[in-house]
């Protein structure tokens, strides 16, 4: 009996972990099988995402929709990216994991990870400014852009270059369009292939973090490591659902399921960019989103949409400030929660950014930058669980989305155990 892709996935993560446990740093020999996989899948998402939000743009024809998706979609992203910090917040608040450190510990964390502290500090000691955020958003250099696979530039590019075909005659843009959605299905059809070894990439990429750190960090720094992940799955199991039940009326449980695949690969590479592919095909398939909303709602989330990534910003400062014994005031913990907020737009999604947006957040409120150390023996771990709430917060904004603008299909609920039926083009009625 053929096991489903997510399942296979589920159990090369379960044996990974037994593997890197059982053998030690020594598994990491096969860390390449996984740095395969993540360049595979990488290595679809810039033209994917180039061709998908220029033949969506220019296959609306209407510019009005195409601002009315727009606001709808940051106003979402920024919404729950708000609701998450403010979560990570109260439970460090509430739980207060920093005066529960031992010295010794912390003195041991700090000497162990200062080396790899300074290079976030270096990263964010010159933060730019908003306005050089935004003007860096416009490529100078389109072709360039593709090549360093700058995602906002990317989108910037797709979205103006797909504006101007609106402007043109059908005669004239009819070759260009059939040329892109040419190369849009071809990159889906590399997504399937490149998936069938996904359980094998997955395995390789956990035994090898497993078998690094090991579980011992965990426990070393297990009350601040559980109030992070609790706070993720309270945002994850209460925000989304919530949302796609009020303004989509689709069940939780039918969202889960669409969206598992997605949060499996998130979760083994730590990228929501290297998703991307993965999570467009759940929403198409699975969750019966349109492949205009999806072209357009998901690469812009995978690149401004740090929901996860931004609540443990919120609970690492609050740690960090009370392992120095400091008390942070409401009005800077409101900043927390705007710079965090700011600061996960610019994010790239790829392993380990959190590190230089943390510092940013950290050098905000004057909590000491080199309290970094302290928690980056945990942050690899922490990281996958971040990246799969950051993607299925994406795949909860198309579904909302699709939903107001009618371009969610009407499915059957998914019998237990059955096959999620596929997007057939109908619309909401």
């Amino acid at each position: 009996m053929r096991l489903k892709l997510h399942t296979q996935i589920l159990i090369g993560l379960l044996l990974g972990v037994v593997a890197g446990v059982i053998v030690g740093p020594s598994i990491g020999v096969i860390k390449p099988v996984g740095d395969a996989f993540i360049k595979l899948i990488t290595m679809i998402v810039v033209p994917l995402v180039f061709a998908s939000i220029l033949v969506g743009v220019a296959s609306l024809g209407d510019l009005a929709k195409l601002g009315r998706i727009g606001i709808k979609t940051v106003g979402y992203y920024l919404a729950t990216t708000a609701i998450a910090i403010t979560i990570g917040l109260a439970l460090a608040n509430l739980i207060r994991p920093g005066s529960r450190l031992d010295p010794a510990i912390k003195e041991r964390l700090l000497a162990d990870f200062a080396g790899a502290a300074e290079v976030s500090i270096e990263r964010a000691a010159v933060p730019p400014s908003v306005v050089e955020t935004l003007l860096d958003i416009i490529p100078t250099n389109p072709i360039g852009a593709l090549a360093e696979a700058n995602m906002l530039q990317v989108i910037f590019f797709a979205l103006a270059f797909g504006i101007a075909l609106t402007y043109l005659d059908r005669a004239r843009t009819e070759p260009v369009l059939r040329f892109m959605e040419a190369v849009n299905e071809a990159m889906i059809q590399l997504v399937h292939l490149v998936m069938k070894i996904a359980p094998l990439g997955v395995f390789a990429l956990i035994a090898a973090i497993v078998g690094q750190y090991g579980l011992g960090i965990l426990q070393t720094l297990l009350v601040y490591s559980l109030v992070v992940v609790a706070g993720l799955a309270i945002h994850m199991c209460l925000v989304y659902p919530t949302a796609v039940r009020l303004f989509a009326g689709m069940s939780p449980i039918h969202f889960f399921k669409g969206v598992a695949p997605a949060q499996l690969v998130a979760f083994s590479t730590s990228s929501s960019n290297a998703t991307l592919p993965v999570t467009m095909e759940c929403a198409e398939e699975n969750l019966g989103v349109s492949e205009e909303v999806s072209a357009f709602v998901l690469p812009l989330g995978a690149t401004i949409n740090m929901d996860g990534t931004a609540l443990y910003q919120g609970a690492a400062t609050i740690f960090i400030a009370q392992v120095y014994g400091l008390d942070l005031t409401l009005q800077q913990q409101l900043l927390v929660v705007l710079t965090a907020t700011l600061a996960s737009i610019g994010a790239a999604g790829v392993p380990g950014v959190g590190m230089i947006t943390l510092a940013l957040v950290l050098k905000t409120v004057g909590v000491p930058l080199e309290g970094i150390a302290l928690i980056l023996g945990v942050d690899r771990i922490l990281d996958m669980c971040r990246t799969a709430v950051n993607i299925t917060g994406d795949s909860s904004c198309a579904v909302v989305v699709a939903a107001s603008e009618r371009e969610l299909a009407e499915r059957p609920p998914v019998a237990p155990g059955g096959q999620a039926p596929v997007w057939t083009g109908e619309t909401r009625s």
